[in-house]
């Protein structure tokens, strides 16, 4: 896949310097969005997409870590009744009705139980290794943020090589007699290095903050399993070995 980006920059940078050089912006036109967009060139549209991105990735980080996701109040009255009663059936029943983080781990310490394994260590090394891989998801989704924070600046850069190349052509062929067209590509140059900072630096806080609220909220379902794992040792689901 990195070839194949590599191949299609590579493609946009040759198109852009065979264009023919674009018009100069008029002094008395009115600069929009849209206007700095087209200035920027062909490294705005992949910059566009990095943007969309981050809004998404940043609305869907906060549906999906939220602490009660993690620790699962509402969940853990039907446990503790099903763990009192010794009733492993019935804390499965318990984790089907209330879907989540922390009922998707411990699922696996009862079906441990049913199958036999009631030593409390078996069950805690059941409990870790499935706590491993559902915790892993919603931390994949806060990573991509980070990605995002640091492809946009390189992006920038890149469409700024590109700008500075085609300001250089343009010297080339037509000298300095029209330091409109030079003043037109360095534009470009500095439009796509703003635009890839602007979307670089909301992204890098938005991973910062979703990181931190997803260490807490995962200290928050271990100490919720913990809690379990005694509750279980107590009423004899559990036994040393």
């Amino acid at each position: 896949m990195s070839v194949i980006w590599a191949l299609t920059c590579f493609a946009g940078i040759a198109h852009g310097q065979a264009e023919l050089p674009v018009e100069a912006i008029p002094a008395d036109e009115h600069i929009t969005i849209w206007t700095m967009f087209q200035q920027g060139g062909w490294a705005m549209y992949p910059l566009l997409v990095f943007s969309i991105a981050t809004l998404g990735l940043a609305a869907y980080c906060g549906i999906i870590i939220r602490e009660k996701c993690f620790t699962q109040p509402e969940a853990r009255a039907d446990l503790h009744k099903a763990i009192e009663a010794q009733d492993a059936k019935a804390a499965l029943k318990a984790c089907d009705a209330h879907p989540g983080y922390m009922t998707a781990i411990i699922r696996l310490g009862f079906e441990t139980i049913g199958e036999g394994h009631n030593s409390f260590a078996e069950v805690n090394e059941a409990l870790e290794e499935r706590a491993g891989k559902v915790l892993a998801s919603p931390l994949v989704f806060v990573q991509y943020l980070q990605v995002v924070a640091s492809v946009s600046p390189m992006m920038g850069l890149l469409g700024t090589v590109s700008g500075m190349v085609k300001a250089f052509r343009n010297i080339a062929s037509q000298g300095l007699g029209k330091p409109e067209l030079l003043a037109n590509n360095i534009s470009e140059a500095l439009v796509t290095t703003a635009s890839g900072l602007l979307i670089a630096i909301p992204a890098l806080m938005f991973y910062f903050y979703f990181k931190n609220k997803y260490m807490a909220a995962s200290s928050g379902i271990y100490e919720g399993l913990g809690a379990m794992t005694r509750l279980m040792k107590k009423n004899g689901m559990v036994v040393e070995k």
